[in-house]
């Protein structure tokens, strides 16, 4: 277990240590050989009730931050291993009393497993961010490379050939994806100036689709993508890059449902470009934001401060 405890594990916690123990002077010998830390077990009034006690005890770890972190960490593991409650099952009523016991220290230990497998997750996808980062940082070909398609953008941008805009953007897209090694499919589909195609991250393949036109992307825009994606495997996702945006009531719409897609825009994708963020790390984070959250959009000001 890494970092500190979710607010339901924290209440899972006093649960259990309520429930462990039927008398008071065990709880407290036993919270005594987990935190040895008298600035936080000297003011406990010990004839207090015993739920009282165990939220006590709990309240002050969590409010000591990272210098009891250890502790906090210490003694819910403690709660968590206990297998043995011969102390409860000897007791009249022992069965009932064990048995409510085993359930509240099995649904602390659930809580913990899940606190420490999406830890677990968000330092690697940050171990992630750091070396692909390090390795833009350090390699002068991918910085040229970038400068080229970048100076591409730029020319796509400002050119007043529409018609040729769809193709365009499609190589700009497709040699942008191929630098940063996420195995662009070939077959990009270009329908106006609608783009499809494909890429694979971490074991996941994502649908792309891009679109450039002057007013903010609507819900029937995203919905579109949102029905191929439905037409997929369950490990597929996608994303939707919108040059101008996505409308907020598009967004708010999607936010209410399981995250099928994430949503970038101009200021994303010019940031890769400028060599401020890459695009793994852009994708990431921005996937990472959607898991928490259930939003699919997240502004680049916010990435770049993250």
């Amino acid at each position: 277990m890494s970092k500190r405890l979710s607010p339901a594990a924290v209440i899972a916690l006093k649960d259990a240590l309520g429930k462990i123990y039927w008398y008071k002077n065990d709880l407290r010998s036993f919270l005594h050989q987990c935190v040895r830390d008298t600035s936080v077990l000297g003011g406990i009034n010990w004839d207090d009730y015993k739920w009282q006690i165990a939220s006590d005890v709990v309240d002050r770890l969590v409010a000591g931050g990272d210098a009891q972190l250890e502790a906090l960490t210490r003694l819910c593991l403690a709660v968590c291993e206990m297998t043995s409650l011969r102390h409860l099952e000897q007791l009249d009523g022992g069965e009932q009393k064990a048995s409510r016991a085993r359930e509240a220290i099995n649904h602390l230990r659930e809580l913990v497993e899940t606190h420490k497998k999406v830890h677990d997750e968000q330092d690697a996808a940050v171990a992630r961010q750091q070396r692909e980062a390090e390795r833009l940082a350090s390699s002068a070909a991918v910085r040229e490379r970038l400068s080229q398609i970048r100076d591409r953008y730029v020319r796509f941008v400002l050119s007043p050939d529409t018609q040729s805009r769809g193709y365009e953007l499609e190589r700009i897209l497709y040699d942008l994806f191929e630098l940063f090694d996420l195995d662009p499919k070939a077959s990009f589909r270009v329908v106006g100036e609608q783009i499809d195609g494909a890429f694979a991250l971490d074991g996941t393949d994502y649908l792309l689709e891009a679109k450039w036109q002057k007013a903010a992307c609507s819900i029937g825009d995203l919905d579109r993508l949102d029905g191929k994606i439905g037409r997929r495997l369950d490990n597929t996702l996608g994303v939707f890059l919108s040059i101008n945006g996505v409308s907020a009531d598009a967004l708010a719409a999607f936010a209410k449902g399981r995250a099928t897609m994430l949503v970038l825009d101009g200021s994303h994708l010019m940031a890769v470009l400028e060599g401020r963020i890459d695009l793994v790390s852009l994708l990431i984070r921005v996937r990472r934001h959607a898991a928490r959250t259930g939003e699919i959009y997240l502004p680049l000001h916010e990435i770049l401060r993250g």
